[in-house]
């Protein structure tokens, strides 16, 4: 399998915001699109600050 998991970077440790992501598409709104393998959706208001692929984590910082 090659989802990741996605983490919004806060003070601490980053928060898991969503599991099994299998797309993140950034709109024309400024935010990301996060889709799981299960169809589930989550537009977050952020950018992607690092990926670790051999982790199977994306990191997001939100913006605003």
């Amino acid at each position: 399998m090659c989802e990741a998991s996605a983490y919004l970077i806060t003070p601490g440790e980053p928060e898991l915001i969503m599991e099994s992501v299998d797309v993140a598409i950034p709109t024309d709104d400024g935010e990301l699109k996060l889709v799981n393998i299960f169809g589930e959706q989550l537009f977050i208001k952020g950018t992607i600050e690092s990926l670790s692929l051999v982790d199977h984590k994306i990191f997001i910082r939100k913006e605003g």
